[in-house]
């Protein structure tokens, strides 16, 4: 199936009253990975490169190359989208490079420096035909950076869209970025609030502190995509490590990244299912 826009699946989830599954990739097993376990559950997913993820391949365009080229063989629609890009020139090169979506983040920024930049990063990729994700205030977590406790106003969240015509937004309501431990409490009536208030869809961050019921309510309350990454990242690891525990001579990587790959696709389509209600 060819390489889908993340706004056509997230639209369609919106309509079906679902979630959507938006998971980072680190490398090429990932790609694959989370590719085999969407056509394992037959559903859409969002295939996530942050500015993180590109400092570490220290480019984004080798990275982007081999996802995109990975999302086009997929078996069941899948998107790649530009994650917590905080760099004007990054979002171009997306752009350039076919990304389906862009989350840029100027939400260290204040709130009136947070709406010229966004505006004009989302008139940009409008022109192109890109759909658009933000974040208002800080998310919780993230190298201590943002404070555990933020929570989205739902009046300033209706202000900030229609000041920078977004086409979805990222929302503080409990969660907490690289959490390892699924107990995240999420402020459920805050979300139903959020979505009340907003004609775009709300997008969670830092859901692998989220259980698989929360994530559910959470559904039902109003979120639409659901950004997980620390929780896949462990899960890849945990398999890695039993392998060469299990074999302390094994020196073949294809061997060990192997069985990674095979476990998150086992729980990529495992919480596809979950969110897909």
């Amino acid at each position: 199936m060819p390489l889908v826009g993340t706004g056509s699946i997230v639209d369609t989830a919106v309509r079906a009253g679902r979630g959507v599954g938006a998971f980072n990739v680190i490398g090429l097993e990932h790609a694959d990975g989370l590719v085999a376990g969407a056509e394992r559950a037959g559903l859409p997913v969002v295939l996530q490169i942050s500015e993180n993820c590109v400092r570490y391949h220290g480019a984004l365009e080798p990275i982007a190359r081999a996802t995109l080229a990975r999302a086009r063989k997929s078996q069941v629609p899948v998107a790649v989208h530009l994650d917590h890009a905080e760099s004007e020139e990054l979002v171009d090169e997306a752009i350039e490079l076919g990304f389906g979506s862009v989350m840029f983040d100027a939400s260290k920024q204040a709130y009136e420096d947070n709406v010229v930049r966004t505006r004009a990063v989302a008139a940009r990729c409008h022109d192109a035909g890109i759909w658009v994700e933000a974040e208002l205030g800080e998310v919780g977590g993230k190298d201590g950076v943002h404070a555990p406790g933020a929570r989205t106003d739902p009046r300033e969240a209706a202000e900030y869209v229609a000041a920078t015509g977004v086409d979805a937004l990222a929302v503080a309501v409990g969660t907490s970025h690289t959490m390892l431990t699924r107990d995240a409490a999420l402020d459920f009536g805050l979300i139903q609030r959020l979505r009340e208030a907003l004609a775009v869809p709300l997008v969670l961050h830092g859901s692998s502190g989220v259980s698989d019921e929360d994530l559910g309510t959470a559904i039902r309350s109003g979120m639409t995509k659901i950004n997980i990454s620390t929780h896949l990242n462990k899960t890849f690891t945990e398999a890695v490590r039993e392998v060469l525990a299990d074999n302390p001579k094994l020196v073949d990587p294809r061997k060990y990244l192997t069985a990674g790959k095979d476990a998150l696709a086992a729980e990529t389509a495992r919480l596809l299912g979950v969110l897909a209600g």
